[in-house]
C-alpha cells in the first residue's frame, strides 16, 4: 500500500470512499498518543533531573516507536480487511455459500480494530509512567496523549461492534464484545487518570 501524508489521509478520510474510514482514524489516534509519549521521552532524556529515570526512559522511548510502527500497520490492515468484507456484502443473498463467507470476513474484519484496542492498552500504561517521571516541562503532552490513546480505544471499539453486530456465530460474537469491553474499559481508566493527574498539576491542585 502506498504511504500517504498526513494531508493525503485526510483528504481521503473526507470523501466518499469507505476507506480509510474510522478504523483507520482510530489507529491514526493510536500512533499519535504514542508518539507524543515518544516525544516526552525525548525531552526527558538526558536531563540531570530526571537522571535517575534514564534507563526506564530509554525503554519508554523505545516502547512508543515500535507503537506508532504498529498502529500504522493496524491502519493499513483495517483497509485491507474491509476489501473483502465490502465484496461478501454485495453477494446476492440467495446465493448459495454466502452467509458462510460473510460469517469468515466479519470476523476478519474484527481483527485489526481489536488489536488497535489493545495496543491501545500498551500505550496507556507508557503514558502512565511517563506522567510520573517525564519532564514536567512536556507534561501536558502526556495530558494531550491520554486523551488521543482513549480516543484511539473507544473508536476502535465501535468498529469491533460493528461487526459482531451482523455475525451468525452470537457465542462468538459476545465473546469478543466482552473482551472488547473489559480492555476499553481498562484503556479508559487509565487514560482519565492520566488526564486528571496532568490537569491537576497544570492548573496547581
Amino acid at each position: 500500500m502506498q504511504e500517504r501524508t498526513l494531508d493525503g489521509f485526510l483528504t481521503e478520510l473526507s470523501s466518499g470512499s469507505p476507506t480509510p474510514g474510522g478504523g483507520g482514524a482510530s489507529a491514526v489516534c493510536g500512533a499519535i498518543a504514542a508518539a507524543l509519549g515518544s516525544m516526552v521521552g525525548n525531552l526527558t532524556s538526558g536531563k540531570k533531573k530526571y537522571a535517575e529515570y534514564q534507563e526506564e526512559i530509554e525503554v519508554a522511548i523505545t516502547k512508543c516507536a515500535a507503537l506508532v510502527k504498529e498502529f500504522e500497520e493496524l491502519g493499513k490492515k483495517d483497509e485491507e480487511v474491509f476489501e473483502p468484507l465490502a465484496k461478501a456484502y454485495s453477494i446476492p443473498k440467495d446465493q448459495e455459500g454466502r452467509d458462510e463467507i460473510l460469517e469468515k470476513v466479519l470476523k476478519e474484519a474484527s481483527t485489526a480494530p481489536y488489536e488497535v484496542i489493545e495496543k491501545a492498552y500498551e500505550t496507556a500504561l507508557v503514558l502512565a509512567r511517563l506522567a510520573v517521571i517525564g519532564s514536567r516541562l512536556a507534561i501536558s503532552d502526556v495530558g494531550v496523549a491520554a486523551a488521543a490513546c482513549e480516543t484511539a480505544a473507544k473508536g476502535a471499539a465501535m468498529n469491533v461492534y460493528i461487526n459482531t453486530k451482523s455475525m451468525k456465530d452470537r457465542a462468538f460474537a459476545e465473546e469478543l464484545n466482552g473482551k472488547t469491553d473489559d480492555l476499553v474499559e481498562q484503556t479508559t481508566e487509565i487514560c482519565d487518570k492520566i488526564y486528571k493527574q496532568v490537569k491537576d498539576i497544570l492548573i496547581g491542585r
